[in-house]
Formats: structure tokens, C-alpha cells, sequence
């Protein structure tokens, strides 16, 4: 298996088929032997049932349910344990950024990175599509918190587009404690502790209304995590 494709789905019904069609369609362009893991995360509309559908129709595909909504780390957590391919990629099912970008953060891997994430705050990132004025307020400033409290050295934590060596992957997630948004900076912690190799990469990314993250709840829950990872000693 070349490649494992992680999809944390919750209440998705309206665009995981589109999404999971353009990553299928993708990966067979490029010939690579592949599987996709859609986890639903709990999610209380019909995307449960729209998966299993697709799955019978399309063998590459995977479908893991958590019983309860438990978080996206949690989500990606339960799809890395489960893959089987050589690199591990974890992509996010609104496809902001599209999934040719993974030949960016293939690139990084070849010439030497354990881990590529993507990065939407790098002086060559291309955002076409902004956030609202709201969330890009909000999105500025926790990786200031990030980098003052657990990660100075990067400038964008929460992309939800990394892609890993399948080694560093199951390590490294074996080991997640965090089970909602934050996960992103316990895992990036881990690795740094243990040596594995990440390189951060500008990716072309666009903003997708329907965001399941809420907003003021959301953040005082990644803050409150955040403060947990950054007094971790691993």
C-alpha cells in the first residue's frame, strides 16, 4: 500500500461524496496503490449511511465510526492506527486545500522530512478564499499562543493537511492524548521530542463555509489543551 488517505467526517452529508471522489479520482491519476479511511466522528445526520453506500461501491474506501462524537483528533487518531500504507496522509473533508497539494508535502518527504505539514502562514502560502474577518481574528491568534506556550518554531499548527512516514505516523499517534482541534500541537510536540524530522510547507488553501468548529467554545477548549501540551514533558 503506497498511500493511506485519513478523512475525519462530522455531520458531512452534503460534501464528503465530492470529497471522497476527488481524492479517489486523484490518487488513481497518479497510479499509486491507495486506501481512504473515512472516520465518522459520531456525526447525528445521514453521513454514516452515505459512506456505507460509497464504500460498496468504491472497494478503496473504508469506513470507521466512533459511537460518539469524540473530537477530530480522536477521529484522525482512530484512522492512522488503522492504515496500512507506506505514508500517511490526514486531509480534512471540506478540502481546503485541494488534494494536488500533496505533491508538496510528497516532495518534503523525498528529500529527507519524517512529517510534511501544510502551512497557510508562510510568505508563499496562497489563500484565494479567505476566512471571515472573525476567524481570521481567532485564527491569528492562537498560533501566537502556540508558539509562546509549547511550539516557537512554526507558523501554522492547525492545517488540517500532514502527511507522514507511516513509522513516525503510528508512533507518534499511539501516543495522542488530545482528542479535539489542539490535537495538531501534541503531535507536532511528540515528534520534535523524538526526533522524527518536519518540515512545514506553504500550501495553496481556500476557506469552505460550514466549518463544524464553534467558535468561542472551541477555543477556550484548544487554549485550555494548549496549556496542558505546553506543561508535557514529552
Amino acid at each position: 500500500m503506497d498511500i493511506s488517505i485519513v478523512v475525519p467526517a462530522y455531520n458531512e452529508e452534503k460534501r464528503i461524496i465530492p470529497t471522497l471522489n476527488e481524492i479517489s479520482a486523484y490518487f488513481k491519476a497518479r497510479k499509486k496503490n491507495f486506501e481512504i479511511i473515512v472516520v465518522n466522528d459520531g456525526s447525528s445526520d445521514n453521513t454514516q449511511q452515505i459512506i456505507e453506500r460509497f464504500c460498496r461501491e468504491n472497494r478503496e474506501t473504508i469506513l470507521l465510526s466512533l459511537e460518539k462524537n469524540s473530537g477530530k483528533g480522536a477521529a484522525v487518531k482512530a484512522g492512522v492506527l488503522h492504515a496500512h500504507g507506506a505514508l500517511i496522509l490526514f486531509s480534512d473533508s471540506d478540502l481546503s486545500t485541494p488534494i494536488k497539494e500533496f505533491e508538496k508535502l510528497e516532495y518534503a518527504l523525498t528529500v529527507g522530512a519524517d512529517i510534511a505539514i501544510g502551512s497557510r502562514r508562510m510568505k508563499e502560502s496562497i489563500i484565494p478564499v479567505p476566512q471571515p474577518w472573525h476567524r481570521r481574528i481567532a485564527g491569528s491568534l492562537f498560533p501566537l499562543f502556540v508558539r509562546l506556550i509549547a511550539l516557537p518554531s512554526f507558523y501554522d499548527t492547525q492545517c488540517g493537511f500532514k502527511l507522514f512516514r507511516a513509522s513516525a505516523a503510528k508512533n507518534i499517534f499511539s501516543q495522542l492524548t488530545i482528542e479535539g482541534f489542539a490535537f495538531d500541537v501534541e503531535i507536532l510536540k511528540i515528534a520534535l521530542c523524538q526526533g522524527w524530522k518536519i518540515r512545514e510547507v506553504p500550501i495553496t488553501w481556500r476557506n469552505a463555509p460550514g466549518s463544524s468548529v464553534k467558535l468561542i467554545r472551541d477555543s477556550f477548549i484548544m487554549t485550555r489543551d494548549l496549556i496542558k501540551i505546553g506543561f508535557s514533558k514529552k
